[in-house]
């Protein structure tokens, strides 16, 4: 047996054990020593942008604070936010390290899955406020300049991934997080803050990298630039119910980037252009995982878990693919090219035809999806499993493919949302048509599935940002029940024990603080709201979406 497949064989039969275990690795406050910055920000620039570039890096840093292959930073908050919603599914097996967000344990206190997830934002919000304290008010330099407006942008989106998973960010005067800024904090009585409180916070740091920004021009698309402050600054105001503001703010955003045409999603997996590079023109910020970085431990990457081509990676070598729940993948038509994103049942997509796997030896290989190495680093395809984000090459074994962030598509559907909720159903009819029609779907009708227009916008972002981060955050941001299952389970596809729906006001659905927290803090009084799902509990609710 190969070493790359005999590595998640050892750890896949810890995998559930390691989900439990909440190990006693105390992660850093922060990763930036106030050093790097104070001592000479003024003088010397070059120094203080080697620490920031440690911020934009450890945004999917893997193995960050464990050595496991469930830690890969805010990378991995993304893919667990899909896995807790509708849409997004992992078989349930011994090799599954997230099956805590399939089941929803990971609301356990000592577990580290949401350890990782509370931990990973405050870690950035300190990494942000070292660097901030090291400057004066009296900074000149452009390039500093530019830097500690993406500080405050780096801080705001921390929020912006910490507060919906703790509250639902429509209970504007509920409590939701502790608030650390440059102010003197008192950690161990650091109650939680309004969400409201958090999202002044969030705008008002966004608002001024927005306004520091101009004449930006960013080495790549990792790093912030005005574009991107304006479409963070653009969810929070949509969290916030700010339609107007959220609007304006993603027409500015969008502005000079265009979708992928159907023409190049159809070649994407052979031109290395499937979600996967950086320099993607639809892209408006993503991660930079190069080569280097991924090899420090290649299973803690998105290219291990939500793609389905690697050659050194948990998906295919232990089928573990992450999935899309059938019941939407059946409300897509046939000519929509989305649909193509997945295999379906007898593992077919167009998308996939003539693609070839390259083996550890050089040797290609037709047909992916049922290709078999033996099981030492691809099993076949399982029904339903994603091909929307693929791999350069195809068997490619560094997992160094980057990871969207933020792309033009997702702004295009919050004008449309925003319209809708201002009462302009014309007008967020075309924007929907037109970009539906022109980049995805030239027979696409607003009313041809018959769904309200709010809906059938729900059901466009659920399929063009699968995968991207959005999942439960939308179902508790729209207060949607979540619904995975309906006709007895027969027509979902997701596993017995991950088989429940859950009601849009269910306490469960906010996370926990961790213990070391509620262990050092003493303001904090913890969400206590809601049970564990049970399978199959709720077999009657509806989303208004895959009924």
């Amino acid at each position: 047996m190969k070493l790359n497949r005999l590595i998640p064989v050892i750890a896949g039969l810890l995998a559930v054990a390691a989900c439990n275990d909440f190990t006693d690795i105390k992660p850093e406050s922060g990763t930036m020593l106030s050093s790097q910055v104070k001592e000479t920000n003024a003088a010397v620039p070059t120094r203080a942008k080697a620490a920031f570039d440690g911020m934009i890096t450890n945004i999917g840093k893997p193995i960050k604070m464990y050595s496991n292959p469930d830690d890969w930073e805010f990378l991995m908050m993304m893919f667990c936010n899909d896995l807790e919603g509708a849409d997004a599914l992992i078989a349930d097996s011994g090799y599954n390290w997230f099956s805590v967000c399939g089941e929803y344990s990971s609301r356990n206190a000592n577990y580290r899955n949401p350890y990782i997830r509370y931990r990973t934002p405050y870690n950035m919000v300190a990494d942000a406020n070292t660097f901030l304290s090291g400057f004066g008010d009296d900074v000149t330099d452009q390039e500093s300049i530019y830097m500690i407006a993406q500080a405050h942008a780096l801080r705001a989106y921390s929020y912006l991934m910490l507060v919906p998973a703790f509250q639902f960010v429509t209970k504007k005067d509920a409590p939701s997080v502790p608030k650390i800024t440059l102010e003197e904090v008192d950690y161990a009585n650091n109650p939680r803050a309004s969400v409201q409180d958090m999202y002044d916070l969030i705008i008002e740091d966004l608002t001024y990298a927005i306004d520091h920004l101009d004449g930006y021009s960013r080495p790549t698309k990792a790093y912030i630039d005005k574009s991107v402050a304006l479409g963070l600054r653009a969810r929070a105001n949509l969290d916030m119910q700010n339609y107007q503001a959220a609007y304006d703010d993603a027409v500015a955003a969008a502005a000079g980037y265009t979708p992928k045409s159907i023409g190049e999603l159809k070649t994407a997996l052979f031109d290395g252009t499937a979600f996967e590079d950086i320099s993607e023109h639809d892209w408006i910020w993503g991660y930079d995982m190069n080569t280097s970085l991924a090899a420090t431990y290649r299973y803690a990457t998105t290219s291990s878990w939500l793609r389905s081509f690697s050659g050194w990676a948990y998906a295919p070598a232990c089928q573990v693919y992450t999935c899309i729940n059938k019941m939407l993948w059946e409300k897509i038509p046939d000519t929509d090219i989305r649909k193509q994103w997945w295999v379906d049942e007898n593992l077919q997509s167009s998308l996939i035809v003539g693609l070839k796997w390259k083996d550890a030896d050089g040797n290609l290989h037709d047909d992916v999806a049922n290709y078999s190495d033996g099981g030492d680093s691809k099993l076949p395809f399982l029904p339903y499993t994603n091909v929307k984000f693929g791999c350069n090459p195809i068997g490619t074994v560094d997992n160094s493919e980057d990871m969207p962030m933020m792309r033009v598509d997702e702004m295009i559907l919050i004008q449309a949302e925003c319209l809708a909720k201002l009462g302009k159903g014309t007008e967020a009819a075309n924007v929907l048509t037109n970009y539906v029609q022109t980049y995805r779907d030239p027979d696409y009708s607003v009313t041809g599935r018959g769904l309200t227009l709010e809906n059938e916008i729900w059901f466009q972002r659920r399929v063009e940002l699968w995968g991207e981060g959005f999942g439960v955050f939308d179902i508790k941001r729209l207060a949607k029940p979540l619904v995975r299952f309906k006709d007895n389970g027969k027509s979902s596809n997701i596993a017995d024990a991950f088989r429940f729906n859950m009601a849009a006001d269910d306490g469960w659905l906010l996370m926990r603080f961790p213990q070391g927290e509620l262990d050092t803090n003493f303001g904090i009084e913890d969400n206590t709201e809601g049970s564990m799902p049970k399978m199959d509990q709720n077999p009657g609710l509806r989303d208004g979406v895959t009924d």
